[in-house]
């Protein structure tokens, strides 16, 4: 049995002698490798993006929105009452925001601009976790009193007021004057929503400007954003609120959507993703393999006198095996190593300028790398049983 630092010594060796095609062959394992940790990272990175995005968008969110196909125009939907009831008799409830909105035309000057005006209550800005640029939050007196003040997002407040200041100056909204209280913090958008573009009034002030959301059950609201206590309250408060609600309506004519429902879409489709990119870089490994392959067939024709000479001498079929599967191994590990320097190199490249940070953790990179090496064994033994089992005489005759 000859020693394995012998082996790695001879395998070292065959692959000097001839270093442009060796070169080429841990060339593509190196691509390969290199694609599957960045495909990886991709993948991992705008998962932990966007979940990170919706914990921005409030924490431990339930969203109770209307089920149009369940009701007809002369039932009760979700009112204020339902939003109200939800506040004081859930007890995993934290805070609740009903809202409604309109889109609607903002005037100031000669500047106008279309936006989406919200009417809702002090709690959405715990609810959704916003904080404020300048000013303030309307307060619930406002909203008892339909005061007409607004809360303007900094995307609106800079295409109204570019560089002025807009507290306490006023923007015309159909026929009433809004005064300016305040203007949100960026937020950034998610998906289609760009709150940035928002303005914010009270909920009552914004019924006023239209009579379709008053009804004989009472105020009508576009629907329902809950905020329970914690993240292990979620489950429970949407239970309560199921069958709260249920039974005000008499049937369910709502959906409610929970921030884990959400967590988990986004696990699966991202999850969904990266394993299909994975795939598909996972084709440039095979090709890589595939080359190992031809070079260890190519290597074994070359060295048959080699192999003749050594089995002469008493190398059995074993030593022979192992040697060339060692060597198509090594070839694969230098391979491995290089494309995961490299993918790691692009990664954080890409993580100076891109909108969210490719995610490389040790365990991919060491699950490559080993991937590597299992494509060297298994593209490595058809060469290396052919090896092995090459005729001596034979062999010493094509010297």
């Amino acid at each position: 049995m000859i020693p394995a630092q012998d082996i790695l010594k001879m395998a070292a060796a065959t692959l000097t002698l001839n270093k442009l095609r060796s070169c080429l062959t841990i060339l593509g394992i190196a691509i390969g490798n290199a694609a599957v940790i960045l495909t990886y990272g991709i993948g991992q990175g705008s998962q932990d993006y966007i979940l990170s995005r919706l914990e921005e968008f409030g924490p431990n969110l339930i969203g109770v929105f209307e089920d149009r196909d369940a009701f007809t125009w002369s039932e009760s939907r979700l009112v204020l009452s339902d939003a109200e009831a939800i506040q004081q008799t859930i007890s995993a409830v934290q805070a609740v925001a009903p809202v409604i909105w309109v889109e609607s035309m903002m005037v100031r000057h000669e500047q106008r601009t279309l936006t989406t005006l919200k009417g809702t209550t002090p709690d959405y800005l715990f609810v959704r976790s916003f904080t404020l640029q300048q000013g303030r939050f309307f307060e619930q007196s406002e909203v008892d009193d339909w005061q007409r003040v607004i809360v303007l997002g900094p995307e609106l407040a800079k295409k109204l007021f570019d560089t002025e200041n807009p507290i306490g100056q006023g923007v015309q909204i159909e026929r009433s004057r809004f005064e300016v209280i305040g203007v949100m913090a960026p937020k950034g958008s998610l998906g289609d929503e760009n709150e940035d573009d928002d303005a914010y009034v009270p909920i009552t002030t914004l019924a006023s400007q239209n009579a379709s959301f008053f009804s004989p059950y009472g105020l009508r609201i576009s629907y329902v954003q809950v905020s329970a206590k914690d993240s292990n309250s979620i489950r429970t408060a949407a239970f309560q609120i199921q069958n709260l609600l249920t039974q005000r309506h008499g049937k369910q004519d709502f959906i409610m959507v929970s921030s884990i429902a959400y967590r988990q879409l986004v696990r699966q489709i991202t999850g969904t993703l990266t394993l299909v990119l994975a795939l598909l870089a996972g084709v440039s490994l095979f090709v890589g393999g595939v080359g190992i392959m031809n070079i260890m067939l190519f290597s074994v024709h070359e060295r048959a006198a080699e192999i003749g000479i050594r089995r002469a001498l008493g190398a059995t079929k074993s030593d022979i095996l192992i040697q060339f599967l060692i060597e198509a191994v090594f070839v694969a590990s230098i391979g491995g190593l290089v494309g995961s320097l490299t993918g790691v190199a692009v990664a954080g490249g890409i993580n100076t300028f891109a909108t969210f940070q490719l995610s490389i953790s040790a365990p991919a990179i060491l699950l490559s790398v080993s991937i590597s090496g299992g494509i060297g064994i298994c593209f490595g033994v058809l060469p290396a049983y052919q090896a092995a089992n090459l005729d001596p005489i034979a062999a010493l005759n094509r010297t």
